[in-house]
């Protein structure tokens, strides 16, 4: 997704050179088509080529992947999400101020 959010738009082959570590072109063909019936991408087709374009804004993305990750990884909740990644990504004094500063001013907004 990041992908073709960065191109606009894009095929396969496209999708296959921008990766650092591929896979066969038929992974990204499949997941691109999974992505489709999911509803996040539509395909136009150029020949015999297909053209993918995504259907929902990058922040529409991020949230459903991220409900998804802590549905199926943290039991839906928020806050072991939040206390895995302080415990085990070596966030650095700078980023654990600014999410500080993001918890503070949600709690003044009344989130």
């Amino acid at each position: 997704m990041n992908i073709i959010y960065q191109l606009g738009q894009a095929t396969v082959k496209e999708v296959l050179e921008q990766l650092a570590d591929p896979p066969s072109y038929s992974a990204v063909r499949a997941t691109l088509r999974l992505l489709e019936e999911k509803g996040f991408l539509r395909h136009l087709q150029d020949g015999a080529r297909y053209v993918y374009l995504p259907t929902v804004t990058r922040d529409k993305a991020r949230k459903t992947a991220l409900n998804t990750l802590l549905q199926t990884f943290f039991n839906g909740s928020a806050e072991q999400a939040v206390a895995t990644l302080i415990s085990d990504s070596g966030l650095s004094e700078a980023e654990l101020d600014r999410l500080s500063d993001l918890i503070a001013e949600a709690k003044r907004e009344g989130r």
